[in-house]
């Protein structure tokens, strides 16, 4: 089997083997493929690693030798799946991989909005602290989250270990998700956005991006917002509307907005977002953790393994 790895640099960027998968396959292996690039780069292969390469009908049309595609994420909305299966090509991804990475970086953000971590310690750095008459010093509030409510848009595995997190640093918790009422912990309350909305202290996305909820969090659901709330976008970039949510900030609708996403990535320097003190924006790297895309690897392995056997997993 040839395989074509496209666009590994983000996965692997030299700190992990490839050997695992040269030991499967004939592997010709590409940090980084411009659109272009694809269907020369994939024309002898039979199946091809990828990241973020766009995978459209029109680059299947280019590839009668391909016979499986591995997406190297969860998400696989740069796959035209449709054509796919139209060809008999398996499509494979790596599910729930990064799930305790995205969640350890939703309260990284979280808790530097609540305690100003990273602005206390370059104020000492700078001698703030060693000015003051008192012991201690500050001039930003400073928030405790027992007691406040976090509204969790998405109930997948991030969600949930999300909720879990929350619930035992005493926080109440809502969700709106598709799941009975009855398959959830009893201190999980779930509701509707609307009313997710305008009661919670916290938001935190943690939907796929469909066409039916591109840029759900836009002007006129901002107004519903409880007042001060605290909004999380670990999930995809386009699920809100950053226009929006930059006015937000600016009025005071909101306190801040964490995120791992932008509807651009690599964003436009311009972005409106970048205007706003209380946008706290880190370059799409929750998922990113050595752990984690060492768990990336290995279940990309034993997806191309079990294709090559004849009983693929991970089929999407």
């Amino acid at each position: 089997m040839k395989i074509s790895i496209l666009d590994c640099h983000a996965v692997n960027p030299g700190d992990l083997s490839w050997e695992p998968v040269k030991s499967l396959a004939d592997c010709t292996i590409y940090d980084h493929t411009c659109q272009e690039q694809v269907v020369e780069r994939a024309r002898e292969a039979d199946g091809i690693l990828i990241n973020k390469v766009r995978i459209t009908r029109e680059v299947l049309d280019e590839l009668p030798r391909l016979k499986y595609i591995g997406e190297l994420a969860t998400g696989y909305n740069n796959i035209d799946l449709e054509a796919a299966r139209e060809r008999g090509i398996v499509v494979c991804n790596i599910p729930a991989y990064s799930t305790d990475s995205v969640a350890q970086h939703v309260f990284a953000l979280l808790l530097n909005v609540a305690t100003r971590a990273d602005h206390y310690a370059r104020a000492v750095r700078q001698g703030e602290w060693s000015r003051q008459r008192d012991f201690c010093y500050w001039d930003t509030p400073l928030i405790e989250l027992a007691g406040k409510t976090i509204g969790i848009v998405g109930l997948g595995n991030i969600g949930q270990r999300v909720a879990h997190i929350a619930h035992a640093m005493g926080m109440d918790i809502s969700a709106c998700t598709s799941r009975n009422s009855s398959d959830l912990p009893e201190w999980i309350r779930k509701t509707t956005l609307e009313g997710l909305l305008s009661t919670s202290d916290v938001i935190t996305l943690h939907c796929p991006l469909t066409a039916g909820n591109t840029r759900m969090i836009n002007a006129g659901t901002l107004a519903m917002v409880h007042p001060g709330a605290i909004l999380i976008n670990t999930g995809r970039g386009g699920l809100v509307d950053e226009q929006a949510v930059a006015a937000a900030l600016e009025s005071g609708q909101l306190a801040a907005y964490c995120a791992d996403v932008l509807t651009d990535e690599p964003p436009r320097p311009d972005n409106p977002l970048f205007r706003q003190p209380n946008a706290y924006i880190t370059p799409h790297i929750a998922w990113a953790t050595r752990e984690a895309r060492q768990r990336l690897m290995a279940v990309c392995v034993e997806n191309i393994r079990r294709f090559i056997a004849g009983n693929p997993q991970n089929v999407v």
